[in-house]
């Protein structure tokens, strides 16, 4: 006999929060939340209009949608009808998606999330989850919500207004040798400016004024038409200068958007377009993305940046001073891959600092091997005598210290070099296997006695067993991160555009997949 079923039929408990299991993610979920204090909150009271949803309950919403793989608005303002924890969560409210979208991006619940990070990460040290000795640093490409086919190129503008310059120079000398227009006064010999375009423009509007003035006060035919076609190539030439005007604006306003990256998505124009991963057809096809990083120790991700270069060289000094400036402090170790590997990284990590940096550099595996170790033509394997301050190559000839350089890169970074030269390379019986240059000079070396100090001092580290024990477990502790965030969660693409409102909406992402984390802990 079948048990009872009776639609009509009020069935008890009503409490919503009976029928959920005790380590139901969305418990999780509310204790985070409620752990934050009040004043957090206080910037979306409002004096006027009609009452607003409460932000605790807004957030607790979007984290638990985020943790179930529910991204889009329409898709968690269906899941508050058909879903218990996302209805005990909201208790009995109802908001529309054009609400959850409108606090997903809103520019308030920027320090909520980030406050919702250092609550998270106070729970993980009280747990004793963490033990806050060292971070381990990576970074991935996510790729942005705009068209792959909406890209600016850098190089491409430059051409484009370079040429703009040059034709722009070109109109105006004739119509000064064919003295349509007066000669105007020019700050700037080498490129004609926007103001000086508007005032060539006026000079041939006037010119087109003057001669419409006299084509209507002629009553002559034949004159009437010669008159119009002495007209026609001032009108053209006018309305040449006036695209130039709007293409040089154009080039202007694509130079400031770009800055120093080399593209830009017309879509969303802070994203730039990247090589991704993921690239199925092997075609090496670029694609409008972010370059996130992140922070981790025991897999939980504990901060993260948004950047728009590509590479992961250049976001370390401003991603320390990121974490710096949230936690007040920055553990003894910082992990990396060696990506991260440069000169200006590790000073930052050990003169800015004062921290252990476990980072390798691009070179470093490649120097551990015995092949490398035993080619007698690798600089770094020459012998170096410290007192007279000279190298001796393959063929026993001296490399002494000949002069200081100097050298500055395009961010601005001075190295100090100390270049050596051979004694004499005329008949070095090994030259073709020391040296691929083609000149008859004699060999050089560029010595970069800070860069030199520094690799060996991560050699050094990454010798000793503690340190080196540490280091390899960089690969289980980032990259599972990223695994989780992309494969389990199923987040690969943002559904917002613009810097501000990624960085919100990957801090929802990366919490969600923290939070799923913390509970399948809980249960084990």
């Amino acid at each position: 006999m079948p048990k009872n079923y009776n639609m009509k039929q009020v069935i008890l408990p009503l409490d919503l929060e009976i029928i959920m299991p005790e380590d139901d993610i969305c418990f999780a979920i509310h204790e985070l939340i409620e752990s934050m204090p009040e004043e957090k909150f206080t910037t979306f009271k409002q004096e006027t209009g009609r009452p607003s949803f409460h932000p605790r309950m807004m957030l607790k919403l979007i984290l638990c949608a985020y943790t179930q793989s529910t991204f889009s608005g329409r898709k968690i303002e269906n899941t508050l009808h058909d879903s218990i924890r996302m209805m005990w969560l909201a208790q009995g409210e109802t908001p529309s998606y054009r609400t959850i979208n409108r606090y997903r991006v809103h520019p308030l619940m920027a320090p909520i999330i980030q406050d919702c990070f250092v609550q998270f990460r106070n729970l993980l040290v009280q747990e004793n989850l963490i033990d806050e000795t060292a971070i381990f640093i990576d970074g991935t490409k996510l790729e942005t919500n705009a068209n792959k086919f909406t890209f600016v190129w850098k190089k491409s503008i430059e051409r484009f207004s370079t040429a703009l310059i040059e034709k722009s120079k070109a109109i105006y000398q004739e119509l000064l040798s064919n003295e349509i227009i007066p000669a105007i006064e020019i700050d700037n010999e080498a490129e004609l400016s926007t103001q000086e375009l508007m005032a060539i423009e006026d000079e041939l509007s006037l010119a087109v004024e003057t001669l419409t003035q006299e084509i209507n006060k002629e009553s002559n035919g034949q004159k009437r038409k010669a008159i119009r076609s002495q007209r026609k190539p001032i009108k053209l030439a006018r309305k040449q200068v006036a695209n130039f005007i709007l293409r040089k604006e154009k080039y202007k306003l694509d130079f400031e958007i770009m800055g120093a990256r080399n593209s830009y998505s017309k879509t969303d124009t802070d994203a730039t377009f990247m090589r991704m991963k993921d690239d199925y057809m092997r075609n090496g096809q670029l694609k409008a993305a972010y370059n996130l990083q992140i922070a981790t120790e025991n897999q939980y991700v504990l901060d993260y940046e948004v950047y728009p270069n590509p590479t992961d060289t250049r976001t370390l000094p401003d991603f320390l001073a990121h974490y710096q400036n949230k936690y007040q402090q920055l553990p003894d170790y910082i992990i990396a891959d060696a990506g991260y590997g440069g000169e200006e990284n590790y000073q930052t990590v050990l003169e800015t600092y004062q921290r252990t940096p476990l980072i390798t550099y691009n070179a470093y595996e490649k120097e551990q091997k015995r092949k490398f170790k035993k080619d007698p033509f690798k600089t770094t394997n020459w012998p170096y005598d410290s007192e007279q301050d000279y190298f001796i190559c393959p063929n026993h000839q001296k490399a002494t210290y000949r002069y200081e350089s100097h050298r500055t890169d395009k961010y601005g970074l001075t190295r100090d070099l100390k270049i050596y030269e051979c004694e004499d390379c005329q008949d070095c019986p090994v030259r073709k296997s020391c040296t691929r240059a083609k000149s008859d000079n004699n060999r050089q070396l560029q010595i970069n006695p800070k860069w030199e100090s520094f690799k060996l001092t991560i050699k050094e580290l990454l010798s000793e067993k503690e340190t080196g024990k540490l280091y390899g477990k960089r690969k289980i502790d980032v990259e599972p991160a990223f695994a989780r965030l992309k494969a389990n969660l199923g987040f690969s693409r943002f559904s917002v555009r613009g810097k501000d409102k990624v960085r919100q909406e990957i801090g929802l992402a990366l919490m969600a997949i923290n939070l799923r984390k913390l509970i399948v802990t809980c249960r084990t």
